[in-house]
């Protein structure tokens, strides 16, 4: 064991700020973040990523904090314009990867808008088949989001990979080994499920964190179920939700992961606005204590 192997599940954040991005992380490294998610919406938003790449050499030098990840997000799977140019940034990512020290490109798998999870499934092996053919010729691993963004099971605009489910119909459908998840708590929750025994059921498939967790509202559970107009929890930023982060990590690493997990902040409902990095840099030395805090060398 080494102090480098302490750190074999760093904890970092967001960080998706355009042409600006260099410069935010800059700002972001003094606090203590160990990685970096790049992240993207429906396009790459006026960036060449060789550029951010030669951009981010000098920010991140010395520091020992990597790019963990580079996330386009958006609906690769729709016929809209801006689906082809997601599909592109998707190309793009992967071809790139290399240049950040990543191996790792996440988004939401899409969905046929309008459709069921099993209609949609023709249409997702269409786009990745060649996509994952693409990333695996250059050592590359896909991740997908487990959010619902609203969707169900019958219809949904954005993301069939948010349940289990749907992960047996799409993991049968491409079995390749360079396809699996960016798993958090967060959504599992909110759809009534035990995120902690499904951690373990799917970690051989997990290959990216997010540092989210959400609230449950107990009380309009009971009363009006997880069906009803009334939202039943908050997402959270970690260290303020129901999650004891201790056991995840735990998990984890019992399951021999080792990469990021990378906190989505931008969603607390108390921690934001003017608190939202304090909401952050909390759940950073929340996560790191769980992770066992300081490493001691005996």
């Amino acid at each position: 064991m080494s102090k480098a192997f302490h750190k074999d599940i760093r904890i970092g954040t967001l960080a998706g700020k355009g042409t600006g991005t260099a410069d935010y992380i800059k700002s972001l490294l003094p606090l203590g973040f160990e990685s970096f998610q790049i992240n993207f919406w429906e396009s790459l938003q006026g960036v060449d990523l060789p550029t951010l790449a030669d951009e981010l050499k000098p920010v991140l030098e010395g520091s020992g904090a990597v790019i963990s990840s580079i996330s386009p997000f958006g609906n690769p799977l729709g016929d809209k314009p801006e689906d082809e140019t997601l599909r592109q940034a998707w190309e793009q990512c992967i071809d790139h990867a290399h240049l950040f020290g990543t191996d790792l490109v996440t988004g939401f798998a899409g969905r046929v808008r309008g459709a069921s999870i099993p209609d949609s499934m023709e249409r997702y092996k269409e786009v990745f088949a060649p996509l994952a053919k693409r990333a695996a010729d250059k050592g590359v691993r896909l991740a997908f989001e487990n959010c619902s963004m609203g969707g169900n099971w019958l219809t949904g605009d954005w993301n069939i990979a948010h349940s289990p489910a749907a992960w047996e119909l799409m993991f049968d459908a491409l079995p390749e080994e360079n396809i699996g998840l960016e798993w958090e708590p967060c959504h599992q929750m909110l759809l009534g499920i035990e995120p902690l025994s499904q951690l373990k059921k799917w970690l051989p498939k997990v290959f990216h964190v997010h540092g989210k967790d959400a609230t449950l509202h107990q009380d309009i559970i009971s009363t009006y179920g997880y069906s009803s107009a009334r939202e039943v929890g908050d997402h959270r930023t970690p260290g303020f939700g129901d999650t004891n982060w201790t056991d995840v990590i735990s998990i984890l690493r019992k399951g021999g992961f080792t990469g990021s997990i990378d906190i989505e902040g931008w969603h607390d409902p108390v921690y934001k606005d003017e608190l939202e990095m304090t909401g952050q840099v909390h759940a950073l030395n929340y996560l790191k204590q769980c992770r066992g805090g300081d490493y001691v060398e005996i």
